[in-house]
Protein backbone atom coordinates (compact mmCIF):
# COMPACT_ATOMS: atom_id res chain seq x y z
CA UNK A 1 0.00 0.00 0.00
CA UNK A 2 1.31 3.03 -0.94
CA UNK A 3 1.02 6.99 0.51
CA UNK A 4 -0.59 8.41 -2.11
CA UNK A 5 0.96 12.10 -0.33
CA UNK A 6 4.65 10.73 -0.28
CA UNK A 7 6.99 11.31 -3.18
CA UNK A 8 10.97 10.00 -3.14
CA UNK A 9 13.26 11.42 -4.62
CA UNK A 10 17.35 10.26 -5.35
CA UNK A 11 20.39 12.54 -5.58
CA UNK A 12 22.58 12.70 -8.67
CA UNK A 13 26.66 13.28 -9.24
CA UNK A 14 27.82 15.84 -6.72
CA UNK A 15 26.47 13.95 -3.96
CA UNK A 16 28.90 11.52 -3.45
CA UNK A 17 31.49 11.60 0.04
CA UNK A 18 34.11 9.24 0.53
CA UNK A 19 32.64 7.46 3.49
CA UNK A 20 29.50 7.64 2.49
CA UNK A 21 27.03 5.48 4.33
CA UNK A 22 29.37 3.76 7.06
CA UNK A 23 27.42 4.69 9.85
CA UNK A 24 24.22 2.91 8.27
CA UNK A 25 26.21 -0.02 6.98
CA UNK A 26 27.60 -0.48 10.72
CA UNK A 27 24.35 -0.90 11.95
CA UNK A 28 22.85 -2.86 8.83
CA UNK A 29 23.56 -5.56 6.90
CA UNK A 30 21.01 -5.34 4.49
CA UNK A 31 23.54 -1.74 3.16
CA UNK A 32 26.37 -4.20 2.84
CA UNK A 33 24.49 -6.56 1.02
CA UNK A 34 23.22 -4.62 -1.19
CA UNK A 35 26.78 -3.12 -1.96
CA UNK A 36 28.97 -6.82 -2.40
CA UNK A 37 25.48 -7.49 -4.91
CA UNK A 38 26.89 -3.99 -7.26
CA UNK A 39 30.50 -5.54 -6.71
CA UNK A 40 29.98 -8.84 -8.42
CA UNK A 41 28.13 -7.29 -11.29
CA UNK A 42 31.14 -4.41 -11.25
CA UNK A 43 34.32 -6.78 -10.75
CA UNK A 44 35.50 -5.01 -7.99
CA UNK A 45 34.46 -3.88 -4.29
CA UNK A 46 32.55 -0.60 -4.51
CA UNK A 47 32.26 -0.40 -0.62
CA UNK A 48 35.87 -0.30 -0.51
CA UNK A 49 36.31 2.12 -3.18
CA UNK A 50 34.12 4.23 -1.67
CA UNK A 51 35.52 4.11 1.98
CA UNK A 52 39.41 4.40 0.87
CA UNK A 53 38.88 6.39 -1.70
CA UNK A 54 42.48 5.61 -3.34
CA UNK A 55 43.49 8.09 -5.80
CA UNK A 56 40.41 10.50 -5.52
CA UNK A 57 38.68 7.30 -7.35
CA UNK A 58 34.83 7.88 -5.93
CA UNK A 59 35.32 11.25 -8.48
CA UNK A 60 35.51 9.93 -11.22
CA UNK A 61 32.43 9.66 -13.31
CA UNK A 62 32.76 6.20 -14.40
CA UNK A 63 32.86 4.94 -10.30
CA UNK A 64 30.66 8.18 -9.51
CA UNK A 65 27.34 7.37 -10.66
CA UNK A 66 27.63 3.06 -9.60
CA UNK A 67 28.51 4.42 -6.34
CA UNK A 68 25.57 6.84 -5.88
CA UNK A 69 23.04 4.33 -7.43
CA UNK A 70 24.15 1.53 -5.18
CA UNK A 71 24.17 3.82 -1.93
CA UNK A 72 20.43 4.71 -2.73
CA UNK A 73 19.28 1.66 -3.31
CA UNK A 74 20.85 -0.01 -0.15
CA UNK A 75 19.05 3.24 1.33
CA UNK A 76 16.17 2.71 -0.17
CA UNK A 77 16.12 -1.43 0.77
CA UNK A 78 16.52 -0.25 4.15
CA UNK A 79 13.41 1.83 4.53
CA UNK A 80 11.34 -0.90 3.17
CA UNK A 81 12.48 -3.27 5.57
CA UNK A 82 11.94 -0.95 8.66
CA UNK A 83 8.79 -0.83 7.29
CA UNK A 84 8.43 2.33 5.30
CA UNK A 85 5.89 2.85 3.22
CA UNK A 86 5.96 2.98 -0.97
CA UNK A 87 5.30 6.24 -2.21
CA UNK A 88 2.86 7.10 -5.11
CA UNK A 89 5.63 8.45 -7.51
CA UNK A 90 9.20 8.80 -7.77
CA UNK A 91 12.13 10.97 -9.38
CA UNK A 92 15.59 11.52 -9.67
CA UNK A 93 18.00 14.20 -10.46
CA UNK A 94 19.73 13.39 -13.21
CA UNK A 95 21.85 10.09 -12.30
CA UNK A 96 19.33 9.82 -9.50
CA UNK A 97 16.60 8.68 -12.39
CA UNK A 98 18.26 5.57 -12.44
CA UNK A 99 18.38 4.81 -8.77
CA UNK A 100 15.18 5.97 -9.04
CA UNK A 101 14.23 3.02 -11.70
CA UNK A 102 16.00 0.51 -9.65
CA UNK A 103 13.55 1.33 -7.03
CA UNK A 104 10.22 1.40 -8.92
CA UNK A 105 11.55 -2.15 -10.13
CA UNK A 106 12.12 -1.37 -13.85
CA UNK A 107 15.69 -2.30 -13.77
CA UNK A 108 17.50 -4.82 -11.21
CA UNK A 109 20.88 -3.51 -9.19
CA UNK A 110 22.70 -5.25 -11.15
CA UNK A 111 22.36 -4.37 -14.70
CA UNK A 112 22.08 -0.91 -13.86
CA UNK A 113 25.39 -0.46 -11.67
CA UNK A 114 27.33 -1.59 -14.92
CA UNK A 115 25.03 0.19 -17.05
CA UNK A 116 25.77 3.84 -15.45
CA UNK A 117 29.49 2.27 -15.11
CA UNK A 118 29.16 2.27 -18.98
CA UNK A 119 27.50 6.02 -18.90
CA UNK A 120 29.73 7.37 -17.32
CA UNK A 121 32.84 6.13 -19.14
CA UNK A 122 30.32 6.87 -22.91
CA UNK A 123 30.57 10.77 -21.21
CA UNK A 124 33.63 11.35 -20.34
CA UNK A 125 35.17 9.48 -23.88
CA UNK A 126 32.48 11.92 -25.24
CA UNK A 127 34.22 15.11 -24.45
CA UNK A 128 37.84 14.63 -22.93
CA UNK A 129 38.68 16.07 -19.75
CA UNK A 130 39.13 19.75 -19.75
CA UNK A 131 37.45 20.60 -23.10
CA UNK A 132 34.26 21.05 -21.37
CA UNK A 133 32.71 22.64 -17.70
CA UNK A 134 29.58 22.97 -15.85
CA UNK A 135 28.76 26.41 -13.82
CA UNK A 136 25.75 27.24 -11.84
CA UNK A 137 23.75 30.61 -12.65
CA UNK A 138 22.66 32.50 -9.03
CA UNK A 139 19.90 35.25 -9.22
CA UNK A 140 18.50 35.21 -13.06
CA UNK A 141 15.54 33.49 -14.43
CA UNK A 142 15.28 30.66 -16.47
CA UNK A 143 14.84 32.99 -19.75
CA UNK A 144 18.21 35.09 -18.85
CA UNK A 145 19.84 31.88 -18.38
CA UNK A 146 18.70 30.99 -21.81
CA UNK A 147 19.29 34.25 -23.36
CA UNK A 148 23.03 34.41 -21.93
CA UNK A 149 24.00 30.95 -23.21
CA UNK A 150 22.70 32.52 -27.02
CA UNK A 151 24.74 34.97 -26.68
CA UNK A 152 27.80 33.06 -25.39
CA UNK A 153 28.07 30.25 -27.72
CA UNK A 154 29.73 32.05 -30.46
CA UNK A 155 30.98 28.98 -32.56
CA UNK A 156 30.77 26.49 -29.58
CA UNK A 157 27.83 24.79 -27.50
CA UNK A 158 26.78 26.51 -24.20
CA UNK A 159 23.22 25.94 -22.60
CA UNK A 160 21.48 25.42 -19.64
CA UNK A 161 21.66 21.81 -18.13
CA UNK A 162 19.55 22.11 -14.98
CA UNK A 163 16.54 24.16 -13.93
CA UNK A 164 17.40 23.40 -10.34
CA UNK A 165 15.25 26.34 -8.88
CA UNK A 166 13.88 29.52 -9.19
CA UNK A 167 17.39 31.01 -9.33
CA UNK A 168 19.85 28.71 -9.76
CA UNK A 169 20.76 27.17 -13.17
CA UNK A 170 23.77 24.95 -14.09
CA UNK A 171 25.01 25.66 -17.48
CA UNK A 172 27.05 22.97 -19.58
CA UNK A 173 28.78 23.31 -23.19
CA UNK A 174 32.70 23.94 -24.23
CA UNK A 175 34.74 25.30 -21.29
CA UNK A 176 35.54 28.39 -23.28
CA UNK A 177 32.12 29.20 -23.84
CA UNK A 178 30.97 28.25 -20.08
CA UNK A 179 33.37 31.12 -18.92
CA UNK A 180 32.08 33.81 -21.38
CA UNK A 181 28.12 33.14 -20.44
CA UNK A 182 29.94 33.40 -16.49
CA UNK A 183 30.59 36.92 -17.73
CA UNK A 184 27.81 38.04 -19.58
CA UNK A 185 25.48 36.31 -16.70
CA UNK A 186 27.21 38.89 -14.08
CA UNK A 187 26.67 41.77 -16.90
CA UNK A 188 23.34 40.43 -16.88
CA UNK A 189 22.84 41.27 -12.73
CA UNK A 190 23.86 37.74 -11.63
CA UNK A 191 24.10 37.43 -8.15
CA UNK A 192 26.87 34.78 -8.28
CA UNK A 193 28.44 32.48 -10.90
CA UNK A 194 30.11 29.30 -9.61
CA UNK A 195 32.31 26.93 -11.76
CA UNK A 196 31.58 23.38 -10.54
CA UNK A 197 34.68 21.25 -10.47
CA UNK A 198 33.41 18.39 -12.98
CA UNK A 199 35.27 16.45 -15.65
CA UNK A 200 31.91 16.04 -18.03
CA UNK A 201 29.58 18.73 -19.38
CA UNK A 202 26.43 16.89 -18.87
CA UNK A 203 23.17 17.64 -20.41
CA UNK A 204 23.96 19.09 -22.89
CA UNK A 205 24.51 18.91 -27.24
CA UNK A 206 27.89 17.65 -26.36
CA UNK A 207 26.78 14.49 -24.98
CA UNK A 208 24.90 13.11 -28.47
CA UNK A 209 27.78 10.87 -29.30
CA UNK A 210 27.53 9.15 -25.60
CA UNK A 211 23.89 9.05 -26.26
CA UNK A 212 24.11 6.94 -29.39
CA UNK A 213 26.21 4.78 -27.49
CA UNK A 214 24.06 4.53 -24.31
CA UNK A 215 21.03 3.65 -26.93
CA UNK A 216 22.90 0.60 -28.04
CA UNK A 217 23.70 -0.15 -23.99
CA UNK A 218 20.14 0.01 -23.37
CA UNK A 219 18.90 -2.97 -25.69
CA UNK A 220 20.91 -5.11 -24.09
CA UNK A 221 18.95 -4.79 -20.91
CA UNK A 222 15.71 -6.33 -20.15
CA UNK A 223 13.36 -2.88 -18.97
CA UNK A 224 9.84 -3.92 -17.32
CA UNK A 225 6.95 -1.56 -16.34
CA UNK A 226 7.48 0.28 -13.65
CA UNK A 227 5.84 -0.68 -10.24
CA UNK A 228 5.91 2.95 -8.80
CA UNK A 229 5.22 5.68 -11.48
CA UNK A 230 7.97 8.06 -12.75
CA UNK A 231 7.99 11.59 -13.46
CA UNK A 232 11.34 11.68 -15.68
CA UNK A 233 13.82 14.81 -16.26
CA UNK A 234 13.33 15.80 -19.94
CA UNK A 235 9.66 16.40 -20.17
CA UNK A 236 8.61 15.79 -16.38
CA UNK A 237 5.96 13.41 -17.75
CA UNK A 238 4.81 10.48 -15.50
CA UNK A 239 5.00 7.46 -17.28
CA UNK A 240 5.28 3.23 -16.26
CA UNK A 241 5.54 2.17 -19.26
CA UNK A 242 9.14 0.56 -19.56
CA UNK A 243 9.45 1.64 -23.69
CA UNK A 244 8.62 5.16 -22.70
CA UNK A 245 11.02 5.54 -20.07
CA UNK A 246 14.16 3.95 -22.00
CA UNK A 247 13.19 6.63 -24.87
CA UNK A 248 13.13 9.48 -21.55
CA UNK A 249 16.32 8.18 -20.77
CA UNK A 250 17.85 8.63 -23.80
CA UNK A 251 16.87 11.87 -24.22
CA UNK A 252 17.72 12.79 -20.71
CA UNK A 253 21.38 12.77 -21.45
CA UNK A 254 21.48 15.65 -23.85
CA UNK A 255 18.72 18.08 -22.78
CA UNK A 256 17.89 19.69 -19.36
CA UNK A 257 16.92 18.13 -15.91
CA UNK A 258 13.94 20.03 -15.19
CA UNK A 259 13.96 19.78 -11.57
CA UNK A 260 12.34 22.74 -10.30
CA UNK A 261 8.78 22.09 -13.07
CA UNK A 262 9.40 18.46 -11.47
CA UNK A 263 8.53 19.36 -7.46
CA UNK A 264 5.91 21.29 -8.98
CA UNK A 265 4.78 18.56 -10.66
CA UNK A 266 4.49 16.46 -7.56
CA UNK A 267 2.83 19.30 -5.84
CA UNK A 268 0.11 19.48 -8.40
CA UNK A 269 -0.71 15.88 -7.93
CA UNK A 270 -0.82 16.14 -3.90
CA UNK A 271 2.13 14.74 -3.04
CA UNK A 272 2.77 16.91 0.09
CA UNK A 273 5.83 15.10 1.67
CA UNK A 274 9.31 14.08 0.04
CA UNK A 275 12.13 12.25 1.40
CA UNK A 276 15.55 12.56 -0.49
CA UNK A 277 17.36 9.19 -0.65
CA UNK A 278 20.44 8.50 -0.70
CA UNK A 279 24.05 10.54 0.23
CA UNK A 280 24.00 14.16 1.22
CA UNK A 281 21.13 16.78 1.27
CA UNK A 282 21.60 18.64 -2.39
CA UNK A 283 18.16 18.27 -3.08
CA UNK A 284 16.63 18.77 0.29
CA UNK A 285 17.75 22.03 -0.02
CA UNK A 286 16.63 22.65 -3.90
CA UNK A 287 13.12 21.13 -2.99
CA UNK A 288 13.27 24.14 0.07
CA UNK A 289 13.96 26.88 -1.99
CA UNK A 290 11.57 26.11 -4.79
CA UNK A 291 8.40 25.14 -2.71
CA UNK A 292 8.70 26.16 1.40
CA UNK A 293 5.50 24.74 2.03
CA UNK A 294 7.01 21.11 0.87
CA UNK A 295 8.34 19.02 3.98
CA UNK A 296 11.14 17.20 2.90
CA UNK A 297 13.73 15.33 4.65
CA UNK A 298 17.18 13.69 3.85
CA UNK A 299 17.32 10.11 4.92
CA UNK A 300 20.96 9.12 4.89
CA UNK A 301 21.81 7.84 8.20
CA UNK A 302 19.99 6.24 11.48
CA UNK A 303 18.54 9.53 12.60
CA UNK A 304 16.91 10.76 9.60
CA UNK A 305 15.59 7.09 8.85
CA UNK A 306 13.94 7.44 12.39
CA UNK A 307 12.58 10.76 11.88
CA UNK A 308 11.20 9.78 8.31
CA UNK A 309 9.49 6.45 9.78
CA UNK A 310 7.79 8.33 12.34
CA UNK A 311 6.64 11.15 10.13
CA UNK A 312 5.37 8.57 7.56
CA UNK A 313 3.56 6.53 10.87
CA UNK A 314 1.97 10.06 11.76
Amino acid sequence: MSDKQLAFVFPGQGSQAPGMLADLAGAHGSVSTTFREASDSLGFDLWALIQENPDDALNRTTNTQPALLTASVAVWRLWLEQGGQLPALVAGHSLGEYSALVCAGVLTLADAVTLVADRGRYMQEAVPEGVGAMAAILGLSDEQVVQVCKEAAESQTVSAANFNSAAQVVIAGHKEAVDRAMLLAKEAGAKRTILIPVSVPSHCALMHEAAERLALRLEQLPFVDAGIPIIQNVDVQQRTNADDIKKALLQQLHQPVRWRETIEKLKSVQVSRIIECGPGKVLTGLIKRIDRGMEVLPLNDDRSLAAALDGGQS
